[in-house]
């Protein structure tokens, strides 16, 4: 058998190459394409703006700090256990909360609050906040990270879609200046 006319062995083995280069291509392209589409195809802006139930007023004492969760309003299928978040809740007089983020402000371990020092501490590294949130001592240069919190129906909700990051510090002491 001879091939046609115009073709030849090497323009065959070239088209053949050019073909399957090309699947690869497309199948190393839908990951991209599926990264560039995703925010299309979730629609989950609304959940950064969404207010989070931590739980009625009666779970938190006035005068006391307490661990809470919440579920990640950004949150798929696959997440499981670990889109539930912890944050500690502070009842200052009963109306008055501060709710602390459970990372510490200079690596993100979790804190740890002690009652019987009225002291946030990070045994990553020894940071110790105060229990307003301010810097006590150690590494980290800020205080704790705080979120938003709001008083509806008798619970206590905060804004967590997204994280607390450097920007507002909760009572950083103004004094204190990071080095040039």
């Amino acid at each position: 058998m001879t091939p046609p006319a115009g073709v030849t062995r090497r323009g065959l083995f070239m088209q053949i190459g050019i073909f399957l280069n090309g699947i690869v291509a497309v199948i190393l392209g839908v990951p991209f394409v599926r990264y560039l589409l995703s925010p299309v195809v979730h629609e989950r802006k609304g959940s950064y703006d969404s207010w989070v139930p931590l739980g009625g007023l009666e779970q938190f004492p006035s005068g006391q700090t307490r661990l809470a969760t919440y579920r990640d309003p950004v949150v798929s299928p696959t997440d499981g256990e670990t889109a539930d978040i912890a944050c500690w809740v502070r009842n200052i007089d009963g109306q008055s909360f501060q709710v602390f983020a459970i990372n510490c402000a200079h690596l993100g371990c979790p804190v740890r609050w002690f009652p019987q020092s009225n002291l946030f501490m990070c045994p990553c590294h020894g940071g110790a906040y105060y229990q307003d949130g301010s810097r006590a001592s150690g590494p980290p240069e800020r205080g704790l990270f705080e979120y938003h919190y709001k008083i509806d129906g008798g619970k206590l909700l905060i804004k967590a879609g997204e994280m607390p990051t450097p920007g507002q510090a909760s009572n950083i002491v103004r004094e204190i200046r990071p080095c040039a």
